[in-house]
């Protein structure tokens, strides 16, 4: 399961680049409850949603031109430069190289082989996200891709992550681990086929909460769309995949059997 205990390879940080801050942070305020924090003058914009008083993600400005509204996962490395070298050799994009974030820590952004965007946080003065699997926090991260055998050897040779993969009805689910500890408690993120042409390679964020529906409803209300309904997943949970106002995609799980989070 996803922790706040980070190791190399495991989501560390999650941010969403919006091209309005102000409606976003209303909305995700709406949605799950997150109060938002700038991080300051110094900072361009960006600051931290909070709930309980404990970051759960980030919100910034759109930087790049043309970007669209989108969530960016980040995982975890002792070394962002050596990082940048693999993705490099694997066929991956280097789009933002190494740089320090203050006294924070140090962040790169990169492209995968297949189109998906992703980025890495190397920590200093902050670890990185304050919970993990608890109720409207990450939980989950999946990747949708064209390829996922490609994808699957080019984050190994990145992280040295595990997989495993489930026959589900209609396709193969790759199920992803971190390199360290018990393959199945280490697990935190998975691999997806794309459904159809139109949609676009990406990592998708999950978040924990008590009552689906209500989030949905909540999605709706607040201007959000619902990409996929609110269905029930056995042995997984039940889920739905949405949208917020500016068409950044991001789903929702009541895990089965519920996630037991550490105090």
């Amino acid at each position: 399961m996803l922790t706040t205990n980070f190791v190399t390879g495991a989501p560390n940080w999650l941010d969403l680049g919006s091209p309005d801050t102000d409606a976003a942070a209303a909305y995700y305020g709406r949605v799950f409850d997150w109060s938002y924090e700038s991080a300051g003058p110094e900072a361009g914009g960006y600051g931290f949603f909070k709930l309980g008083g404990s970051t759960v993600a980030a919100l910034g400005p759109l930087t790049d031109e043309g970007a669209s509204s989108a969530w960016t996962v980040y995982f975890q490395t002792p070394d962002a430069e050596a990082t940048a070298k693999a993705v490099e050799q694997g066929g991956g994009t280097v789009r933002v190289a190494p740089f320090d974030v203050m006294e924070a820590g140090r962040m790169a952004c990169f492209t995968d082989p297949g189109g998906a965007e992703f980025a890495v946080w190397q920590p200093a003065a902050v670890a990185g996200l304050e919970k993990a699997s608890d109720e409207g926090a990450l939980c989950w991260a999946e990747l949708h891709t064209g390829d996922p055998t490609a994808a699957k050897a080019f984050y190994r040779g990145i992280f040295g992550w595990r997989s495993e993969d489930m026959k589900v009805p209609g396709m193969t689910y790759t199920v992803l681990s971190t390199a360290e500890g018990d393959q199945q408690d280490a697990s935190f993120g998975g691999v997806v086929p794309l459904r159809d042409e139109s949609e676009v390679p990406r990592w998708i964020p999950y978040f924990s909460v008590t009552d689906v529906d209500e989030v949905v409803t909540n999605t709706q209300g607040a201007g959000g769309s619902v990409l996929m309904p609110a269905s029930d997943v056995p042995d997984v949970g039940r889920m739905a995949w949405l949208a917020d106002p500016f068409g950044a995609p991001y789903a929702v799980i009541k895990p089965n059997p519920p996630i037991q989070v550490a105090a």
